[in-house]
């Protein structure tokens, strides 16, 4: 107790030592780790997002070209027939625009009095044009914009379908040009229109991360762009917002609103998130993608769970090893310690310590220690000796005496049950054999004197097969089997209809069946006596164990190997008898006909013909065993 104590405070020491700067280098590994992570979420946001304003801007690009373009015709043709014509034209030629109005001032054509606006829209199977009913559209923003700062520029809207039931479903991007003739006198206006919708549909394509989201805000801080389609245009992003806890989101929609770009963490919906943001060019609107920190340091946590258990065995095992080395290095003490005690208490005989090359002060001692207790042996042997020869010469004797009377009860048990399974046979061989001699004078019938013969054969049969075994089971029997081990071309499926031929004389009240996926040209290299000799022991074995009705032998196929496959209904093999099943001279009951020879000496055969037999272990309605020799 006082060497693990000892061993424990020191190993415990060193362990606080290696733990705190285990801790202070795993803890700036983790901050680093961490860091490195933000960093790459940054850049990878950000070169997402880059991506995505090169997309928005390809699209933008594309309704202000198709406007520019179609300038000129305006202005060279502007009749009201030519309007719906050019209109239809912008919406038609470029799949990227939603809808096209060019509504002019009043009484530009005095026909059709103070209102006239025709509109193009981009519905799912057609486009169609109108002329839109009259109504107040001159302080809609589409037209008010570009006609006070008396240039083209972007503008978003809800299309509230104020003159005709044919709308964009939606928010509206609209890019919108004055129209000035040659005199610079203002006409109206041609409005190119995008749906936020569909375009939203397309930016939302590409995220950073799993949970990642798009936002777009105006120059006043209201959502354009969000997930949540009630927060567009009736919400700002200062909305809801505390500026004492929540001045990050402050600083970020300031950001916004001011056209600046850079990313920032903030707390969106009570979840910390990397939000990148970028203005896009052209227009008072600002991009953003949001991407929780949950998605960008997933893996990061993920990292955490398998360290941590790591750590936690790494700590355990320097303990271990802090540990078993302070032991191993005051072991000699305990060991003196141990001795000492022994000695003290008269068992001069105890085990030698070592002596050892150490050169301190511990080494020293344990070399002296040992020097004085192989004197102390010396002196102590010569008394125990005597006594020790004595107590061994008894315990052989003791052993001799037990393995005597264990070899006597087998050979009493073998020759018992070798005299109780020769003499049934023989006593009904010599029974027979005197009812013959006596037929003679009686005139016993001809039927009755063949049952008779058969009988006799059948058990003249038993004799011969338990000599053969005996003979099999013996040192000579193995020398002679693997000397005169004669190996054939064998075809499968005739050993198996002979050996059934055989079981079926052997045993005619019971029934076998045969099923074969070979072809009779399938053969192998093996000897045919010794499997002849295997497979009819396990169908005579099928025969006497089972209900007798149900016994198949079966061949089959595998790319290296031919299976022939005994299986039975009945009462099985007993779990406690399979680890011995194939051991010489067992039996499940020692009452039971046999000597017990027979599924060992299979065995022996089976594995001498380089296969194997094995007994499947998964079949529960009875037994079945499976040969399985090499396709040779």
């Amino acid at each position: 107790m006082r060497r693990t104590s000892l061993s424990l405070k020191l190993g415990l020491g060193t362990l606080l030592l290696v733990v705190i700067v285990f801790a202070v280098s795993l803890g700036t590994l983790f901050l680093q780790s961490r860091r490195v992570v933000r960093q790459e979420a940054q850049e990878r946001a950000m070169n997402v997002l880059n991506t995505t304003m090169q997309r928005f801007h390809r699209h933008m690009h594309t309704v202000e070209t198709a406007t520019d373009i179609n300038y000129w015709l305006i202005m060279r043709y502007l009749r009201p027939d030519s309007l719906l014509t050019i209109s239809n034209r912008v919406v038609r030629l470029n799949p990227h625009v939603d809808g096209c109005s060019i509504s002019m001032e009043p009484d530009v054509f005095p026909q059709y009095g103070r209102y006239y606006s025709v509109y193009t829209v981009r519905e799912p199977d057609s486009i169609t044009t109108v002329v839109e009913k009259q109504y107040e559209y001159f302080e809609k923003v589409w037209y008010k914009t570009p006609r006070i700062h008396g240039k083209a520029c972007w503008v978003v809207y809800f299309d509230e379908a104020d003159s005709l039931e044919l709308t964009i479903d939606g928010m509206v991007a609209s890019y919108s040009r004055p129209l000035f003739d040659a005199e610079r006198r203002f006409k109206g206006v041609v409005s190119t229109d995008l749906s936020l919708r569909r375009l939203s549909e397309i930016i939302n394509d590409e995220r950073p991360y799993p949970n990642s989201y798009y936002v777009m805000t105006g120059e006043d801080g209201y959502y354009i762009l969000h997930p949540d389609t009630a927060k567009l245009f009736t919400t700002s992003i200062f909305d809801g917002v505390d500026p004492t806890a929540n001045a990050d989101r402050i600083a970020l929609g300031h950001e916004m609103t001011s056209g600046s770009e850079g990313s920032m963490h903030v707390m969106i919906d009570g979840r910390l998130s990397l939000v990148c943001y970028k203005p896009v060019a052209g227009t008072p609107w600002s991009l953003a993608v949001v991407c929780p920190d949950s998605d960008i340091l997933q893996g990061y946590y993920r990292l955490g769970y398998i360290l941590l258990p790591l750590v936690v065995i790494g700590l355990l095992a320097i303990l271990f090893i802090c540990r078993q080395s302070v032991t191993h290095a005051i072991r000699p003490l305990s060991k003196l310690d141990e001795q000492s005690r022994l000695i003290a208490d008269g068992h001069y005989d105890a085990q030698l310590i070592r002596h050892t090359r150490r050169s301190d002060v511990i080494g020293a001692l344990q070399n002296s220690f040992a020097t004085m207790q192989e004197s102390l042996a010396r002196h102590v042997s010569d008394i125990h000796q005597a006594g020790e020869e004595t107590k061994q010469r008894n315990e052989e004797q003791a052993r001799a005496t037990q393995l005597a009377e264990e070899a006597d009860r087998q050979k009493t048990a073998f020759l018992q049950n070798m005299t109780h399974q020769i003499r049934t046979p023989l006593n009904i061989v010599m029974g027979f054999a005197q009812v013959l001699r006596d037929s003679h004078e009686t005139g016993m019938p001809e039927e009755e004197t063949r049952s008779i013969t058969n009988m006799m054969k059948h058990n003249n049969a038993l004799l011969v097969r338990m000599l053969l075994m005996l003979y099999d089971s013996s040192d000579r029997g193995v020398t002679d089997e693997l000397r005169n081990l004669r190996l054939d071309s064998v075809a499968c499926n005739d050993v198996s209809r002979e050996s059934l031929d055989f079981a079926s004389r052997f045993f005619p009240e019971v029934h076998f069946d045969f099923h074969s996926s070979l072809p009779d040209n399938v053969c192998i290299t093996t000897s045919g006596l010794y499997l002849k000799r295997s497979l009819r022991e396990l169908l005579s074995n099928a025969a006497k164990y089972s209900d007798g009705k149900h016994i198949l032998l079966s061949n089959e196929q595998t790319y290296t190997t031919v299976r022939f496959v005994v299986q039975d209904t009945g009462m099985g093999m007993p779990e406690n008898y399979r680890e011995r099943m194939f051991k010489p001279f067992t039996k499940v009951n020692e009452l039971s006909e046999g000597l017990g020879l027979g599924l060992s000496l299979c065995h022996r055969h089976v594995e001498n013909l380089g296969g194997t037999l094995t007994l499947d272990t998964d079949y529960r309605e009875g037994c079945r065993f499976v040969i399985e020799l090499p396709l040779k």
